[in-house]
């Protein structure tokens, strides 16, 4: 059985990692003034953020139906048996209902996985399933196990603008000017559905403690009983620099010294909401040896 492993550039995973481990990458689609980009091909992080910060107008949209069913023809008849598609958590999406739709047409041969996810925890997700692919799983085997596990995970980001909040819906204006006033930051929280609200905190450096000790609140009672081994930290963010990249994931890294941390910048889906100079971490259990 060979099974093929296919994701969405919501998974962090860029098209030249998903080349050298062997996944399918569909890149998500951006709007921009009325012009469709695709992340990672002709639209980078740092152009997405700046067109953000220009004010242009932007809004994210998921696959085209007929380009994703042409992938999973293509992929099958270069010789897999089936495909794994694991799309972004249908709680933020409606591109994994609709992938789950199409796949019927498929006799099979194609798995659609829903276990919520998106960024880090997401990206977890495609790299077990790849694992198990190697094991000879099948993908209705692996859809399974990843939707077995799928609230084995948190993920917290720090929001330093409330404009885009604002823009969104998320917040009224007058919040949005009281939180700007008063330096409040707003922390969001997914666990494994919708983005939802966690605290509301007094500057980003305050906000950055906070999330810290909500994993290590996770990790001391949600995944008490599980191998440390297995427990990943990934840190992220949006439009930040090379240097903010590198001085967030250490300040995590100094806080679980024993645990693997690691960087990927927030998936352009979150970035359109929560704006620039966002910062997150997550903390999700794996379920593979290495």
């Amino acid at each position: 059985m060979r099974t093929a492993v296919m994701t969405d550039s919501n998974s962090g995973i860029t098209k030249i990692e998903a080349e050298e481990m062997g996944i399918f990458l569909i890149a998500m689609p951006v709007i921009i003034d009325g012009e469709t980009h695709f992340e990672g091909q002709d639209l980078t992080q740092e152009s997405f953020y700046q067109s953000l910060i220009n004010g242009k107008d932007i809004s994210t949209s998921q696959p085209a139906p007929g380009f994703v069913m042409e992938m999973w023809n293509q992929i099958l008849e270069s010789g897999y048996d089936q495909v794994v598609y694991i799309p972004m958590s249908s709680g933020l999406s409606n591109s994994c209902e609709t992938a789950v739709s199409l796949s019927r047409e498929f006799d099979g041969k194609v798995c659609v996985v829903d276990n919520h996810q998106i960024s880090i925890p997401m990206r977890e997700s495609v790299l077990d399933a790849v694992d198990m692919a190697k094991d000879g799983k099948s993908a209705e085997e692996i859809r399974r196990k990843l939707e077995d596990s799928a609230y084995d995970s948190s993920i917290y980001i720090a929001v330093d603008t409330l404009e885009f909040l604002k823009k969104g819906g998320r917040i009224t204006p007058a919040g949005a000017a009281l939180g700007a006033v008063f330096n409040v930051k707003p922390i969001l929280t997914i666990q494994g559905e919708k983005l939802d609200a966690y605290a509301k905190v007094r500057g980003m450096k305050k906000c950055r403690h906070k999330m810290i000790e909500a994993v290590k609140n996770d990790l001391n009672t949600r995944f008490q009983s599980i191998d440390r081994s297995r427990i990943v930290i990934g840190t992220a963010g949006s439009g930040l620099s090379r240097e903010e990249e590198e001085q967030w994931k250490n300040e995590v890294a100094d806080a679980f010294p024993q645990m693997e941390v690691y960087y990927n910048p927030l998936a352009v889906c979150i970035g359109s909401h929560v704006g620039p100079g966002a910062v997150g971490t997550a903390i999700c259990v794996k379920n593979r040896s290495n």
